[in-house]
């Protein structure tokens, strides 16, 4: 079936034991699970554009963008790097180094790739800042639970109840916008974009989709 724009105009309930409410100290028991698989950071045109050609063939890539922190008013950054999981590898692309616009605009203006991620409009509009884009074929997965009557749909939250797993919080609030990325920076971001496709491909199960 082929997604364009938001294809979600129904409405069917969650069984109750996926409504219910996790608590912190649930969550916490959980195992943490982090991407293990192949991770390719794309510091070249040339990389780039092998890249594109592999991610053009999937159906669905997992989505979301990391942004050096703010910690004073008024202060704000630009996204500093995008991750997209497929099928076989998770693509980080380090946006202040290196143009990704045309790679990125051709993939979110595609209505064959579906990019599942959490809290996607923030994403388009801090990207948006920086290029123009029209995203089709756009799944956030925070909105659709939320249709299901879900009150917490963050991405950590929504891995904890629906794959039982964990996502560890320790590079969240690091300096993205550095030249040379952590091993711990780079694992994260993996993890973030990579947990987003596989929570499509549980919903999809679920027939939440």
């Amino acid at each position: 079936m082929r997604h364009r724009g938001n294809p979600y105009t129904g409405r069917s309930m969650l069984p109750p034991e996926m409504v219910r409410e996790l608590s912190r100290e649930e969550i916490n028991t959980l195992p943490i699970r982090r991407y293990e698989g192949d991770v390719r950071l794309i510091e070249t045109p040339e990389a780039l554009e092998r890249a594109v050609a592999e991610w053009d063939a999937e159906r669905l890539v997992g989505f979301d963008t990391e942004t050096r922190p703010a910690f004073r008013p008024g202060e704000s950054y630009p996204p500093a790097l995008a991750q997209l999981a497929t099928a076989r590898a998770v693509y980080l692309l380090p946006l202040l180094r290196l143009d990704c616009s045309s790679a990125l605009r051709g993939l979110l203006g595609s209505e064959r790739t579906i990019k599942a991620g959490v809290g996607l409009q923030d994403d388009w509009r801090a990207l948006r800042k920086s290029f123009a884009f029209e995203e089709k074929a756009a799944v956030d997965l925070g909105a659709v639970m939320r249709r299901h009557g879900l009150k917490q749909s963050g991405v950590r939250y929504l891995t904890a109840l629906f794959l039982g797993t964990r996502i560890p919080k320790g590079a969240k609030t690091s300096n993205w916008a550095s030249p040379r990325l952590s091993p711990q920076q780079i694992t994260y971001a993996a993890t973030d974009a990579w947990t987003c496709r596989e929570l499509y491909l549980k919903f999809e199960q679920l027939g939440m989709l």
